[in-house]
């Protein structure tokens, strides 16, 4: 195998353990809730609270004096996780959700890791190799959450066997990325986070990562309650939600396909406002039958965003040390941002006891995701005098 196609290989083993940590808790939620004792509440933080935590570390990084290198930091990432996936399962309720924090931290060093090394690596197949990686964690959230309870029933050991199995592939990505710690070199170079962060256009990814982000955990929170309310079965509404992901899967591929006639990324920001409108509108007013259909188009949009967005990240930046900066302010922000969505959906249903308000509210986001998307689309990168220095340093060797 090339050495190309192993990094590849390295980075999907990677993708497919960011999502499982989170994933896999929802629907073991309830016989955790009354195996645990947890209010509503409580039970609800178990999955939202790690969700703010995956943009952590791009908040913490401007304050390191050095930038770790990327393999440093993956295999961190997969050591924390693994370590936090088995200590989980301890039958004390204060571990379970410090361990469940500490899992979305490891998240968020992966998350932001994984672009910069694509940068680095792969500089002239970014929107590529970032859609492989997509579609890898996509696969890998619905993966586990398909697979939590048929596990659960088929070994008859309760919530906890689920949960601690998934730190097997974790552990399996450390040990398979730990030679290339030792190939890593020098840590990265630091500074320049001030100057990003005054920088429009990252702010313009920034937004799209968020407010993406945020139409997405508010499909994967509310879509199975609205479906419900509207008169489908649990689970039928259940499968609606898989079908989403589902088909995020086809939505991430199809970029790098369709950017091949493009001359930017702002026809794609275009496709995906027009679907996650469609797809809204669709679960929340159409006859309920219909709602396959509504589904595979929000989850195409979907899958169009996350690429997209992801690809931002690389595709603006000029070098692969701009990459990890640029992906830990977009990310660290952008789901702080994204996190918040499910909950304040959540306070305005209750608030005005219906869905009609709730889902205006959903296509007006769908709707402004367009104005970062579109003015971050544009083929430019930040720090224009960085993509200069690279330039002329690349001309110089």
């Amino acid at each position: 195998m090339s050495g190309h196609r192993m990094r590849l290989l390295l980075i999907v083993l990677v993708a497919i353990n960011l999502r499982p940590a989170v994933t896999a808790v929802g629907p073991l939620l309830t016989e955790m809730q009354r195996d645990l004792h947890l209010s509503g509440t409580a039970a609800g933080a178990l999955t939202t609270l790690p969700l703010v935590c995956f943009g952590m570390y791009g908040l913490i990084a401007p304050f390191l004096r050095r930038s770790p290198a990327p393999e440093t930091l993956l295999v961190a990432a997969m050591g924390l996780l693994t370590a936090t996936l088995l200590v989980r399962v301890i039958p004390v309720t204060a571990v379970l959700f410090a361990a469940s924090l500490l899992a979305g931290f490891a998240i968020s060093i992966g998350n932001i890791a994984v672009p910069a090394i694509i940068k680095r690596d792969y500089p002239d197949r970014v929107t590529t190799v970032t859609a492989v990686y997509s579609v890898a964690v996509t696969v890998g959230a619905a993966g586990a959450s398909a697979l939590a309870v048929p596990v659960e029933h088929g070994m008859h050991a309760g919530w906890r066997m689920p949960l601690a199995l998934l730190a097997i592939p974790a552990g399996i990505a450390l040990l398979a990325w730990l030679p290339r710690l030792r190939r890593s070199g020098t840590p990265s170079g630091s500074g320049g986070h001030g100057e990003l962060w005054r920088d429009r256009l990252a702010w313009q990814v920034t937004g799209f990562m968020g407010m993406q982000s945020l139409l997405a955990y508010v499909v994967i929170g509310w879509m199975p309650t609205i479906c419900v309310d509207r008169g489908m079965g649990k689970e039928a509404a259940g499968y609606a939600v898989a079908l989403v992901s589902l088909t995020q899967a086809v939505g991430a591929m199809a970029v790098p396909l369709f950017e091949r006639w493009l001359r930017d990324q702002r026809p794609l920001v275009v496709a995906v406002v027009v679907l996650n409108v469609i797809g809204f509108a669709g679960i929340a007013w159409t006859p309920i039958g219909s709602v396959w259909v509504w589904a595979v188009m929000l989850g195409l949009g979907q899958g169009v965003a996350f690429a997209v967005a992801l690809s931002f990240l690389g595709l603006r930046a000029p070098d692969a040390h701009t990459a990890r900066q640029l992906s830990g302010m977009a990310q660290g922000v952008g789901y702080v941002i994204a996190a918040v969505g499910p909950l304040a959906l959540g306070a305005v249903h209750d608030a005005l006891g219906g869905w009609t308000v709730p889902i205006l509210i959903m296509l007006g986001v769908s709707v402004l995701t367009g104005l970062p998307g579109l003015a971050a689309g544009r083929d430019r990168t930040v720090l224009p005098h960085r993509a200069a220095a690279s330039a002329e340093s690349a001309l110089t060797r």
